[in-house]
């Protein structure tokens, strides 16, 4: 199995997992760069995953449409050619591959993620998630119809994964979360080794991502509202005390404007 990320608009990733054959798609807001890797590849797309209903994420679900073609999509959010609802608890299968179905919404009030613990298979056993908006390498989606407790869960539950599990966010947004990150945290040692692993990384052109959920417990604020520096500057930033939901909200918004 191979996992690539193809760029779509200014900084989504369309994730494709695509077996030299057959291909699965994640969050196609654009059919273009879906099609042009079919293309490129070789490939006929079998399955369609959606994490939630922004536009840029399910633009280019009409054009790729066909009756025999599965797209899988949270039931809670009306989403035009969805034609498999899932829920928390779910189960998606595509070629022997295991996603389940995990509730993470405050991003959106259905967002899900899809979280493969067996990853690609015996020749790349490590997980694999797809996170769509609720998480980014060094930050996390903005809370537009959910709540700031709901984000905070959401987070929460991702953390509780295993530390190799490798995480697929649909935006590079990675150094300007970075930077955002260093407000938060300046003498965090692992954050400056990361900034630079990406910085480099943009520079030859490559995705920052995916990410591990083991880096971001080490550089991501916002799974790390348990830290001493983290609160410290959380309370600068009218938290009106230190635990977690309420370091996370002050976080949160303090985001929004920086």
């Amino acid at each position: 199995m191979n996992l690539l990320a193809l760029p779509a608009f200014a900084d989504n990733y369309i994730w494709m997992i695509h077996n030299g054959a057959e291909a699965l798609v994640v969050d196609p807001g654009d059919a273009a760069p879906v099609s042009d890797a079919l293309k490129r590849y070789g490939l006929k797309l079998t399955a369609i995953l959606v994490t939630h209903h922004h536009g840029d994420h399910v633009g280019g679900l009409s054009a790729l449409q066909r009756n025999d073609l599965p797209v899988y999509g949270p039931g809670a959010e009306h989403i035009a050619g969805v034609t498999h609802a899932v829920a928390d608890g779910d189960t998606v299968s595509w070629n022997g591959l295991r996603f389940g179905v995990h509730d993470v919404s405050g991003h959106t009030r259905g967002h899900i993620a899809y979280f493969a613990p067996e990853g690609l298979g015996d020749t790349d056993p490590t997980p694999l998630a797809f996170v769509g908006d609720t998480l980014f390498s060094g930050g996390c989606g903005r809370v537009f119809e959910g709540t700031m407790d709901q984000m905070h869960r959401a987070l929460n539950r991702i953390a509780q994964w295993p530390a190799s599990t490798r995480l697929c966010a649909a935006h590079e947004y990675t150094l300007s979360n970075l930077r955002f990150a260093q407000a938060v945290e300046p003498d965090n040692a692992a954050l400056a080794r990361h900034v630079a692993h990406c910085e480099s990384l943009r520079a030859a052109g490559l995705p920052t991502l995916p990410t591990t959920l083991a880096t971001e417990l080490a550089i991501n604020p916002f799974l790390r509202c348990t830290a001493p520096a983290v609160q410290s500057a959380a309370l600068a930033h009218d938290a009106p005390d230190t635990a977690p939901a309420s370091v996370f909200g002050a976080l949160r918004l303090w985001k929004n404007t920086f």
